[in-house]
């Protein structure tokens, strides 16, 4: 590595985590509002599963554009236009006079963080040796857990305390005061890239078998993840009766610490494992047991739930930093943000855009009457699917290991 791209690196490093932050701190924002927007818009679960699994079908497709823009263009520019759009949304997202409005304002968030994945994990990619680069995207993804902690721990008290408008427009804040630091930053340069980011025509992004199971990891783990964060919070206050913003902080401490220890175990032994990709497996096939117990407690066993269903959480969350190191190492360099953002797509699509509404869904069915006690057994069973989920990812994280991949530096 070139002693300027040495230099740049950390801070460029930085700004990325802080972006990736706040991006799911945005996105994050309406799970530990479930219940005051039941409540003020009269929504279903179905309903409100619709929300985060629209927004993603937007994400999904919008980012393959976008991600071929970074590839093609300024990934500093592209990244700064985008946080923009998605905290200004995200503020109008607090005016919504209605279920329609708000939907609305999601989805145009949902545009604005497509930019995020393709132009930061490309970005890395560019500055950091694929010897170390399970290490800094670990890092980089750590901000998951950080920013669903922070987005649960503050958007819950602060929803209970002054209402759900004041949650959304306070999380809109950190991403625009980001803007600035962005184009601050120095991209390398065109001879700091490996491939000189050569514009090569998408025919040269030919999807290997690796690249369909690293997908369909990602469908799963993406639905397990999503369903997770939306309705954990709601099933903490309907089955075990906590309050909505003490759900809301615990949810959000409890994620945050345990994926904070998953990613630091996906940066520790990433690097040097044989298998990236078999690690992950394995972390996947612990969590479903995991998972079971803290669903299946019964009522008022609140901490033990919390304790099984973060150790879960945590082991899941080691998935990103070893994942997305194989895909990015397997990628040419100048294709990066485009594959990514094709990554996306498909896992998207195929996977984390039904799963929470597919966990609403179960959740209306299995509520059997109208009453509060109704729906928490009804949410209850759905959450379920969790485990189902955790089992099927190692299955197809195993069988992704397989696969033989192209040495690309």
């Amino acid at each position: 590595m070139k002693g300027a791209q040495k230099r740049r690196a950390p801070p460029a490093l930085g700004v990325l985590f802080l972006v990736n932050v706040v991006n799911i701190y945005d996105r994050q924002a309406l799970g530990a509002l479930v219940e005051p927007l039941r409540h003020a818009f009269h929504l279903s679960d179905t309903q409100l599963g619709l929300l985060p699994s629209l927004f993603t079908i937007v994400y999904a497709v919008a980012g393959l554009p976008l991600g071929r823009l970074a590839d093609l263009w300024s990934r500093r520019k592209l990244l700064a236009l985008g946080v923009a759009a998605w905290a200004g949304l995200t503020g109008l997202g607090a005016l919504a006079g209605s279920y329609a409005i708000l939907l609305a304002t999601r989805l145009g968030v949902g545009i604005g963080e497509a930019v995020c994945a393709p132009a930061a994990t490309s970005w890395i990619a560019a500055l950091v040796p694929a010897a170390r680069r399970a290490r800094a995207m670990a890092g980089f993804m750590m901000a998951i857990p950080i920013g669903i902690m922070l987005s649960l721990a503050i958007s819950g008290p602060v929803a209970q305390a002054w209402g759900w408008r004041t949650a959304l427009a306070i999380a809109a804040l950190p991403a625009a005061a980001l803007v600035p630091a962005i184009l601050w930053l120095r991209e390398p340069a065109a001879g700091d890239d490996a491939a000189a980011r050569s514009h090569r025509s998408l025919s040269g992004l030919r999807p290997s078998p690796l690249f369909w199971w690293l997908a369909a990891s990602g469908a799963l783990v993406n639905s397990a993840l999503y369903t997770f964060s939306y309705f954990l919070p709601a099933f903490l206050t309907r089955v075990h009766g906590v309050p909505v913003g003490n759900a809301g902080l615990w949810t959000g401490l409890g994620s945050g610490a345990a994926g904070i220890l998953g990613a630091l175990a996906a940066a520790t032994y990433g690097d040097r494992v044989p298998s990236r990709l078999r690690l992950a497996a394995w972390a996947s096939l612990a969590a479903a047991p995991a998972a079971l117990a803290g669903i299946l407690l019964p009522a008022g066993h609140v901490a033990a739930a919390l304790l099984f269903s973060m150790t879960a959480y945590g082991l899941l969350q080691m998935y990103y930093g070893l994942v997305y190191a194989a895909l990015h190492s397997a990628v040419p360099q100048d294709l990066r943000a485009t594959a990514m953002a094709a990554y996306l797509l498909v896992s998207y699509l195929c996977g984390a855009s039904f799963g929470p509404l597919l966990t609403g869904k179960l959740s209306d069915l299995f509520a059997h009457g109208a009453g509060e006690a109704a729906k928490a057994a009804g949410l209850h069973q759905a959450m379920l699917i969790i485990p189902i989920l955790c089992l099927m990812l190692a299955w197809v994280l195993w069988r992704g290991s397989r696969s033989p991949a192209p040495a690309v530096r």
